[in-house]
């Protein structure tokens, strides 16, 4: 009884705004031995938001790939909380068919109009049998199906951009795994989204950290993005080892594991440098406060510095299924299993080490600042570019070393016909110029790699 009455004698400050009819319950919980509430029990969570009753609706692009196959497998293992309703993949009809089999959509689309006989051969004996259409306008109608409420856009490129606006129109949320939607499509896709009160909510592991720790911010609260990056294959590399860098080293990376594209972006953090522009047109700070930190442990998946200084981080493993789930579940939390969703142990990560950029090792962080506050259609131009010049150098036909030099290249090349604010045609024809562009040079040979004369 002594105890109980210490208790409540502790949390007399609270209590002094309590009816005396709930004082009266408290000193009877605390009398059972019950655990008295905590001090501050409130949490910075908009009032219309509610537990769900029932699975969240999903329609998913690009289910055949890393990000769609993540999407499916956390569908699966939590069908209490997510439903698929719709989905859009490529070529792979055998994983698509299985798909289809496991989780029975309503509409599938496929990318390529001739599989379609292939598919409703695999899915013969599937009942029901969904709506099977093909091309981008497959796409785009599954982006906008009636009956979801999200779209999970893993769709790789500016092909992306088609069904994201479409599911936009459609006031649908955006799961946003797809880069193009942002670095080349912001300038348009950002007031769409505000015009039609479609919510763009980030999947990729960085940006959903930064999203994470500003929950809860108030406005005006956010002082600094401070955007981790593992450094990838080369980053204990001296810069004069570079130029020999081969296909097979550039495509490992020590942490993740990703696509050979993606993959040669960490190396020459190029990632990082388009994730910048992503920052920008995410969470409007300017480019002058988003910067870049080398951590090669992948740990804090970024911070952010609020206005009187404090740093706020998030922490886990190296896996993209979290930040998946997490822009899927918002602004819920969905409990998981230490079996299949290991706890960070910080017994073994114990060892969180940073530090700055080597701008020698790294041109691609320089030139995407630029291109980010060149804005308009250079951003996409870059990243086009980019993307071009990667696919050739895992093709062997430009060194490692040449893939920024094309790119800076084709940004001064594209200065004099910027346009400062695109239409979605306007973006779609410049990406489409750059990676024409940066082929063309290759090709004509009218760009002579350096390093490879030197070999």
């Amino acid at each position: 009884m002594q105890s109980a009455q210490l208790k409540m004698k502790a949390s007399s400050g609270a209590g002094a705004r309590l009816s005396r009819p709930s004082r009266a319950r408290m000193v009877a919980r605390a009398q059972k031995g019950a655990v008295p509430p905590a001090c501050w029990p409130q949490r910075v969570v908009p009032p219309e938001v509610e537990h769900r009753s029932e699975p969240k609706r999903f329609s998913v692009l690009g289910s055949t790939g890393s990000i769609g196959t993540q999407t499916l497998d956390i569908m699966a293992e939590f069908p209490d909380k997510f439903k698929l309703v719709a989905l859009a993949a490529g070529s792979n009809v055998k994983l698509l068919a299985e798909q289809i089999r496991k989780f029975k959509p309503e509409m599938v689309a496929v990318k390529d109009a001739s599989k379609i006989a292939e598919l409703k051969e695999a899915i013969k004996d599937v009942s029901p049998q969904p709506v099977i259409l093909a091309g981008d306008e497959g796409a785009v109608e599954v982006a906008r199906h009636p009956n979801a409420e999200s779209v999970v856009t893993g769709i790789v490129g500016c092909a992306g951009l088609l069904p994201t606006v479409a599911a936009i129109k459609a006031r649908k949320e955006i799961c946003l795994a797809n880069k193009e939607t942002l670095i080349a499509g912001g300038p348009f896709i950002l007031p769409l989204a505000q015009e039609y009160g479609s919510k763009i909510l980030p999947a990729d592991s960085e940006h959903s950290a930064i999203f994470q720790v500003m929950q809860g911010l108030p406005e005006g609260g956010l002082r600094r993005i401070i955007l981790t990056a593992s450094g990838g294959a080369f980053r204990d590399w001296p810069v004069e080892k570079l130029r020999e860098v081969t296909v097979a080293q550039a495509t490992s990376h020590p942490n993740w594991s990703m696509g050979k594209k993606i993959t040669v972006d960490s190396a020459t953090l190029m990632n990082k440098g388009l994730e910048v522009i992503e920052a920008h047109y995410l969470f409007g700070v300017d480019y002058d406060n988003i910067d870049i930190v080398i951590h090669p442990q992948s740990i804090i998946h970024s911070m952010i510095e609020t206005q009187d200084s404090s740093v706020l981080a998030q922490l886990g493993w190296p896996d993209m299924r979290l930040p998946i789930m997490y822009t899927m579940s918002w602004p819920e939390r969905v409990p998981v299993q230490d079996a299949t969703w290991p706890r960070l142990d910080f017994t073994k990560a114990n060892n969180l080490t940073f530090r700055a950029p080597d701008r020698a090792k790294y041109p691609s962080m320089d030139l995407a600042y630029a291109a980010g506050r060149a804005a308009g259609t250079m951003t996409g131009v870059l990243s086009a570019a980019n993307e071009q010049a990667v696919q050739m150098f895992i093709d062997e036909k430009i060194h490692y070393l040449d893939i920024m030099k094309l790119n800076e290249a084709c940004c001064e090349a594209h200065k004099a016909d910027l346009v400062a604010s695109p239409d979605l045609d306007t973006i779609v024809h410049y990406d489409a110029w750059a990676r024409r562009w940066v082929a063309d040079h290759v090709n004509s040979g009218s760009f002579k790699s350096k390093v490879l004369a030197m070999a």
